[in-house]
């Protein structure tokens, strides 16, 4: 079959991701390469997608094409896997983590490094879909998720815990969940699910987020934390991502229970084994997720 190897990767992509806009930010491509790049299969195997407006539908041919992507890249990597020597401490990683429990993860990585230099890390931080779609899609080797994907594509292993906190101003004293509503609540893209899950848990009379007035949001988790140190309100955050903040001496967590955890996967293509440096990457991130498992610090 005369398909170059670059077109299969972009058709693949824009299975993945069902658009052609999003599989050429995906690819780095103009969407008029991608489009080209469809053309040239299309002018090969017949047509492989339905466009009905913005939307695509995967053909019979199509599937039998992407199919056949598959387990080309699969056969890929188990030769690769089979052929190469002991590369444990050399070559480049790719993977995705949440902002939370990445801040810790991307600083151990790069203490990794410095030991082996011939270790390179290539980290991005993303939601966790976008981390399910990347892996699937051969964009990272590895991702870190908070809960159990339902993909039968999908490598899983637990690797640990991400304890919640809630978190207040040093200044601010909290006995009961009246003086959180009069704080007010530092929002942020998963604060809602945060803040429900732990107070649930905490306060009696917690009865929904929605009850708490807002007072600020921010979708970068290095910067979530400033207006809770300034005393403008609380927050819900994973304890990676506070022990990252700045300015330990002007916030503070509020003692309570129980404790609410995350749980931590680690993820990655089904059909293939994973690399040494993988292997060895997968064993710093679980040394450093358990090191955080103790008591608040």
């Amino acid at each position: 079959m005369n398909i170059a190897p670059a077109w299969l990767k972009t058709f693949c992509t824009v299975c993945d991701s069902g658009s052609f806009t999003r599989a050429a930010d995906a690819l780095g491509l103009t969407q008029a390469a991608v489009s080209q790049h469809i053309a040239h299969i299309e002018h090969v195997v017949g047509p492989v997608f339905l466009r009905r407006g913005r939307k695509i539908e995967i053909m019979p041919s199509g599937r039998a094409l992407l199919q056949y992507a598959r387990d080309v890249d699969a056969a890929s990597h188990r030769l690769a896997h089979a052929i190469s020597p002991d590369r444990s401490h050399a070559g480049t990683i790719r993977l995705a983590t949440p902002g939370s429990s990445g801040l810790r993860i991307y600083d151990a990585l790069l203490d990794l490094q410095a030991r082996h230099p011939d270790i390179s890390v290539d980290h991005r931080f993303a939601p966790t879909d976008d981390i399910i779609n990347a892996v699937v899609g051969n964009r990272v080797e590895l991702g870190i998720i908070t809960h159990m994907p339902d993909d039968p594509r999908l490598r899983v292993r637990k690797i640990g815990i991400e304890p919640l906190e809630l978190i207040i101003p040093a200044t601010v004293k909290i006995k009961n969940f009246k003086d959180l509503c009069d704080l007010g609540f530092i929002d942020h893209p998963d604060g809602a699910s945060m803040a429900t899950r732990l107070l649930g848990q905490v306060f009696g009379d917690f009865s929904g987020v929605k009850q708490i007035p807002c007072r600020g949001f921010s979708n970068q988790i290095t910067l979530i934390l400033e207006p809770v140190a300034r005393g403008f309100g609380f927050t819900i955050l994973p304890r990676f991502a506070r022990k990252a903040f700045r300015a330990q001496d002007q916030i503070a967590i509020h003692d309570h229970g129980p404790r609410v955890f995350d749980t931590l996967y680690a993820i990655s293509r089904a059909e293939w084994p994973l690399s040494a440096l993988s292997e060895t990457v997968l064993d710093e991130i679980h040394r450093v997720i358990a090191d955080q498992d103790g008591p608040s610090a």
